[in-house]
């Protein structure tokens, strides 16, 4: 046998070997997910009860849909901050044009299904604006977007004059709170929206386009990628899926406020990276962006049944953070810059 032979003999029994440490590689948050969901029901007897991991998933539901919307646009090696205000803003702006003028609506009463739709249509032009902002003017995806996360949250507080607008109508108040086969409208929404962008991704051309764009920008447009286009398309979709996390939220709170989204940013951008999504764009799947959703659940739900309080939690999110960004330095190979 000669050692030519041997050398390929070998490589194809490591590439065999290989399939089980490239799913950990890949996804390693779902050892640890199963790891904190035991730690959880040794820590607490009612953490694995069903009522309780119904509650994780509903308080997780919004967060999820934000992270679909972030996942597409830091695949593109951009950032979208400003989905926390479109949170916010959109449905205190819609509920005021819906709510009559005796609970702090301005007296059109719209009605509440376009109402729904303006939340998701706001949405949808400020990422429009955001998306022309960055590649059109060629503005700083992280500065405009942070930019216009602090313009719409004074706009919102503006719109809502700082009060809380109740009276919400019944359509919000489904998607946010209805149940289906026990579990929350929204969560499956959620989980039907990291779905469909999971196999949009994998399997559609310009889903494979947002990989081809944030790994190498200029080979994608020499290929014949619009970049333009697609990643101006990618930030109108983050506008729309923030305003329907809106609608969710609000239906959720049974009111809408000029400071709901408050610190949500946070959050989504831990889930993110913590979930493998590449800051620099290029890598990442909506499975592992999921799983960070979990974990981050998961988490937060074991702190608050341990009575620890809110500002350690917010500690250990950013505790978080870090950790997964050494790993994803040392396993990756790549500097973080």
């Amino acid at each position: 046998m000669s050692a030519s032979t041997t050398v390929d003999g070998g490589r194809i029994a490591r590439r065999r070997a290989h399939p089980a440490l490239r799913f950990v590689k890949e996804y390693p948050l779902l050892p640890v997910l199963v790891v904190a969901l035991v730690v959880g029901s040794l820590a607490n007897s009612l953490f694995l009860s069903p009522s309780n991991l119904v509650n994780v998933l509903a308080q997780s539901a919004v967060l999820g849909v934000l992270v679909v919307s972030q996942t597409l646009v830091m695949l593109t090696g951009r950032m979208d901050l400003s989905t926390e205000s479109v949170v916010t803003l959109a449905p205190v702006f819609s509920v005021w044009l819906v709510i009559p003028v005796a609970t702090g609506g301005l007296g059109i009463e719209l009605d509440p299904f376009l109402g729904v739709l303006l939340t998701m249509l706001v949405g949808g032009v400020v990422g429009l604006v955001n998306g022309m902002l960055v590649m059109k003017v060629g503005l700083n995806s992280f500065v405009v977007t942070l930019a216009m996360l602090i313009l719409l949250a004074g706009v919102a507080q503006g719109v809502g004059e700082g009060r809380t607008l109740y009276g919400i109508s019944d359509v919000y108040l489904y998607l946010g709170s209805a149940m289906w086969l026990g579990i929350p409208v929204s969560v499956w929404i959620a989980v039907a929206l990291f779905v469909a962008a999971g196999l949009f991704l994998r399997y559609h051309r310009v889903g494979r386009s947002l990989y081809a764009i944030g790994g190498n920008e200029l080979a994608a447009a020499a290929a014949g990628i619009p970049v333009a286009r697609t990643v101006i398309g990618v930030y109108v979709v983050s506008g729309l899926l923030a305003g329907l996390a809106g609608v969710l939220l609000t239906g959720r709170l049974s009111a809408a406020t000029a400071t709901q989204g408050s610190g949500l940013i946070f959050s989504v951008l831990a889930a993110c990276v913590i979930g493998g999504i590449s800051l620099s764009g290029g890598r990442g799947t909506m499975l592992g962006a999921a799983s960070g959703v979990l974990l981050l659940g998961v988490v937060n739900n074991l702190l608050v049944l341990s009575n620890i309080k809110s500002y350690w939690i917010s500690a250990t999110y950013g505790l978080i953070i870090l950790i997964a960004l050494v790993l994803s330095r040392f396993t990756s190979g790549r500097r973080q810059l």
